[in-house]
């Protein structure tokens, strides 16, 4: 039998398991020969997807899956595409590969997909929206993303991420504010219910103002939206910037409840001018598609 053997190279004298072992080894080595499948490769060779949506990656949690890593490995492959000349363009789990760096694993597992560009960017979008990996602005610009790479409609671009149309549409809204603004959003010093709130007002500086208020007092979701209410202009000279331009007629308090559920379930300016008995609602809108969005609100039936 061994002498049988001698020729064929130390591969022919293994039994059968070390053998598989060894071919799959020698396989999955060569990642230049494969096209598509599983192989394994130095993190180092694997390459940031230019629309990743997400652009902040917190130290401390990279620091932390590494940790995980070290004891346990990467249980879920990573996803990557080839380009044209041959690189390895990451499409899901760029947290993986950095936090492998940093535990200085040799090789990573990598899935071999092949997607187009608009593709690649639903499923990097599908993926960390879904594992709650992006801040309110990395999603927003997401979908703005989505919809004028591909020519999407708001309705469309739910549709493909599995998301409610208000929830697209909402998100979208959040890119109107100050950069001040969308910069506490980004590093999460600001909530997304806080945004609204400030959303609700029209004008920057009314804007900036609440947002200060907010930073500086510690406000609630709550308390901020009830402030917004306040800041907000209505016909009978009610309060601006926090000053009032005449004496403020006494409103029921059921009436101004009613107005502040209002701004918080359209998440835009309502004014209520009138009593229980008789008045007028006036909600506010600023672009067409937030027309769009404010009508799919109301026709619930």
């Amino acid at each position: 039998m061994a002498k049988a053997a001698l020729g064929k190279g130390l591969l022919a004298l293994l039994p059968d398991e070390e053998k598989e072992h060894s071919q799959l080894k020698t396989h999955t080595e060569e990642k230049t020969k494969i096209s598509s499948g599983e192989l394994f490769v130095r993190p180092e060779e694997l390459q940031a997807n230019p629309d990743q949506p997400r652009r902040r990656f917190d130290k401390i949690e990279l620091e932390e899956l590494a940790a995980s890593i070290k004891q346990h490995g990467i249980i879920q492959p990573i996803i990557a595409d080839k380009d044209q000349a041959g690189n390895l363009i990451i499409v899901t789990g760029e947290r993986r590969s950095r936090a492998a760096i940093i535990a200085g694993l040799d090789k990573v597992p990598v899935l071999i997909r092949s997607y187009s560009d608009q593709k690649r960017l639903e499923v990097a979008l599908i993926e960390n929206i879904h594992r709650a990996d992006l801040n309110p602005i990395e999603e927003a610009s997401a979908y703005k993303q989505l919809m004028e790479s591909s020519g999407l409609s708001q309705d469309q671009t739910a549709e493909r991420v599995g998301k409610n149309r208000s929830t697209v549409a909402n998100a979208l809204r959040l890119l109107k504010l100050p950069p001040k603004i969308k910069e506490a959003l980004e590093e999460g010093s600001l909530s997304a219910g806080h945004a609204r709130a400030i959303l609700a007002l029209s004008g920057a500086i009314n804007q900036e103002k609440l947002f200060i208020e907010i930073r500086d007092k510690g406000l609630s979701v709550r308390a901020a939206e009830k402030r917004a209410a306040e800041l907000t202009t209505d016909k009978n000279g009610a309060a601006k910037g926090g000053k009032t331009t005449g004496k403020k007629p006494k409103r029921e308090p059921e009436l101004k409840a009613i107005e502040e559920k209002l701004i918080r379930t359209l998440g835009t300016k309502v004014s209520i001018n009138g009593s229980l008995k008789k008045g007028r609602i006036e909600i506010e809108y600023y672009s067409m598609d937030d027309l769009d969005r404010l009508y799919g609100l109301l026709d619930k039936s």
